[in-house]
């Protein structure tokens, strides 16, 4: 072989290889929650992974020690370096065997803080109180931010769902960032002075359910066959639908009338305007305002030929929950008012002649309905072609005494285990700190069952970082009309489920939010005072500071003659009634529904006397209960007393 057919040879090789080469030397050895400016927890092994080719030897280094790990054959690989006190800025380098190298800058070591939840948690700081001002004097250089991409899954992902990065406290980064997870933290570091690394994951309107992964949820209650469709949807969505609506179907027999899905089912059906729209623009009064479930149904008409291709039914946005059917077969489910409809209809789903579509639309919040133009809503097939759907359309109410029907496991914020799988188990085992958690506005229609969802929650998060990984849990905030009479709430309800969970957890804290609500926003603006009482709760469960956690807490309540004493502990000094000499807002019940009746209450120090009225039995004592209650019961600090329920005891005898 001469010499200019060698030299040839090699060239072509190594352009060739050079882009694999780059490629193996430039992709990003550490996972990307590792980034510039990032925090690491404190005092605590640092566990670090990423991914390498199979087999590679990995090398990660901090100041002078150095640790190795070997990629497995999906090509991850983990490393775990020794725990170091806070401080910094420092480098992290890791490098491979076959050249790749990734140094990421500025890292401090600190306490690292997951902020997670619904949209409370989400509220940015640009929407809070003095917005302007906040964000101008935010420069914090020692408190960093990172956002987890919105990222909803029916699996367990390793990656984010974009791209993302860690901030230093700026003007510019703070105001998109959760408000009540920057409030917590410069509240926090005046008395902890190290750095704080902040992590805020949260999903507007989610439920807890989404929030928990596989194992921890089937074993909080009976939704295990859902769980297997969710399983079935992950790789094949098709064949989930229908799976599902049996489900569904299920939930409605037990609780509506006749099967309205089957094409031509009887009832009370009514012609729906051309436009459709939000039904509340109908001129039907009892739509007005209306939160709850409508049927849809329409037909379409279709040749031999269009009936034998595959399909795509188009619905255009729905407002917010729908369940479809196609001829008697559920064909989808979906959650999200902005997120147009599209349910495939594979090949036999269709027949020549007249086709039925029907749906069931949940609302929940403002307007509700088929919300897209009459375009919008179309069958779309295999050829390009396309049908309207320009039938008219019936409607059928349903009555709110049904209740709400379950949401497709698939459904984002509304499903199971989506946002776990999405935004949480891509940061498994992360070194945290702590948690802060505000979530429970959307789970206040079922609060029966949020205290089995939070131990269920608690023992999943707990078994991935740490046994004894600190909850500082949110109290629902006040929202909506002050009551006028004693009633049942679920809001209510849903606050005493988080009380007795925050009681029984010594690793558990609760930050009473009762009185910075606002009856007319469920988004209260008023993050810095509950940034304030998370720190406290922070300072008291995390960092054993001696020190009331959050306010007067309701110890017992014992019958004592013609009237019920209550004893609080946590306070200082004494018990203060706002705005009256004494305070308002307490009830004494008896066992049956409806027997509540408003007690008339007086101060002694520690302890709130309530006299009990005429023709009361009571067994029960509750403060504050109802979706947005007038609480005036302090102490000396100004901290609230929040929201509970009590069984009344006998005097025990001398």
């Amino acid at each position: 072989m001469s010499a200019c057919r060698v030299k040839i040879l090699i060239g072509t090789l190594s352009a060739l290889l050079l882009p694999q080469l780059a490629s193996a030397t430039d992709a990003p050895l550490l996972h990307p929650i590792f980034q510039d400016h990032a925090v690491l927890q404190r005092d605590a092994p640092i566990r670090l992974w990423g991914d390498a080719a199979p087999g590679t030897r990995v090398t990660v280094q901090l100041e002078s020690t150095q640790v190795q790990a070997r990629a497995d054959r999906q090509g991850h690989w983990e490393a775990r370096l020794p725990a170091h006190a806070a401080g910094g800025p420092y480098s992290l380098k890791a490098s491979a065997a076959n050249g790749a190298m990734q140094q990421i800058d500025d890292v401090l070591i600190g306490d690292v803080w997951l902020c997670s939840g619904q949209s409370n948690m989400e509220l940015q700081v640009h929407r809070t109180l003095d917005s302007r001002s906040e964000i101008a004097d935010a420069d914090h250089p020692s408190i960093r931010m990172f956002k987890v991409p919105a990222q909803s899954s029916p699996t367990p992902q390793r990656g984010l769902g974009g791209t993302a990065t860690w901030q230093r406290t700026t003007p510019e980064a703070v105001k998109d960032f959760s408000a009540a997870c920057y409030y917590f933290a410069r509240e926090l570091q005046k008395k902890v002075d190290v750095p704080m690394g902040l992590i805020n994951a949260s999903w507007g309107g989610s439920q807890l359910q989404a929030w928990i992964g596989d194992k921890a949820l089937r074993a909080a209650g009976d939704d295990g066959p859902a769980l297997d469709v969710l399983a079935r949807y992950a790789t094949d969505p098709v064949a989930a639908a229908p799976r599902w609506a049996a489900l569904w179907e299920r939930w409605w027999r037990a609780h509506g009338e006749g099967e309205p899905w089957q094409p031509d089912a009887p009832g009370d059906w009514r012609s729906a305007p051309s436009a459709l729209g939000a039904w509340d623009d109908w001129g039907v009064p009892q739509l007005v305002g209306f939160n709850g479930m409508v049927w849809y149904r329409t037909s379409v008409e279709l040749t031999p030929a269009q009936a034998a291709q595959d399909a795509t039914l188009l619905l255009g946005p729905v407002d917010e929950l729908d369940q479809t059917w196609v001829n008697g077969r559920g064909v989808g489910s979906s959650y999200g008012a902005d997120q147009p409809r599209r349910y495939a209809l594979p090949r036999g789903q269709l027949h020549a002649g007249r086709n039925s579509i029907v749906l069931n639309v949940l609302n929940t919040y403002r307007r509700g309905g088929l919300l897209g133009d009459a375009p919008s809503r179309a069958l779309q097939f295999a050829d390009g072609s396309t049908v309207a759907l320009d039938a008219p359309w019936q409607y059928r109410i349903v009555p709110q005494a049904v209740g709400t029907p379950p949401r497709a496991p698939w459904s984002s914020a509304a499903g199971l285990t989506t946002l776990y799988n999405g935004m949480i188990a891509p940061l498994e085992h992360l070194g945290l700190r702590g948690v802060l958690w505000y979530q429970g506005e959307s789970n206040t229609g079922d609060a029966a069952r949020y205290p089995a969802l939070l131990t269920a929650w608690q023992r999943d998060w707990r078994q991935r970082f740490g046994a004894d990984l600190p909850l500082l849990v949110v109290q629902l905030a006040n929202y909506g009309a002050p009551p006028t009479q004693p009633t049942d709430s679920g809001w209510a309800q849903l606050r005493e489920a988080q009380r007795r969970f925050v009681a029984s957890d010594a690793h558990a804290g609760l930050a009473v939010a009762i009185d910075i609500g606002d009856r007319y926003d469920i988004h209260p603006a008023n993050k810095q005072e509950l940034g304030r009482r998370l720190a406290r709760a922070a300072r008291h469960v995390v960092y054993g500071e001696a020190i009331a956690p959050s306010g007067p807490v309701a110890r017992n309540a014992r019958r004592e003659g013609e009237s019920v004493r209550i004893g609080f502990d946590d306070v200082d000094t004494a018990l203060v009634s706002y705005g009256n000499d004494a305070p308002i807002g307490f009830e004494l019940c008896g066992d049956a529904a409806g027997s509540c009746r408003y007690a008339s209450a007086t101060l002694s120090g520690r302890e709130i006397g309530l006299r009990l009225p005429a023709g009361v039995q009571a067994t029960r004592v509750r403060y504050c209960w109802a979706d947005s209650p007038v609480c005036t019961l302090y102490d000396r600090s100004g901290m609230p007393a929040g929201p509970f329920e009590l069984p009344i005891t006998a005097t025990s005898s001398p």
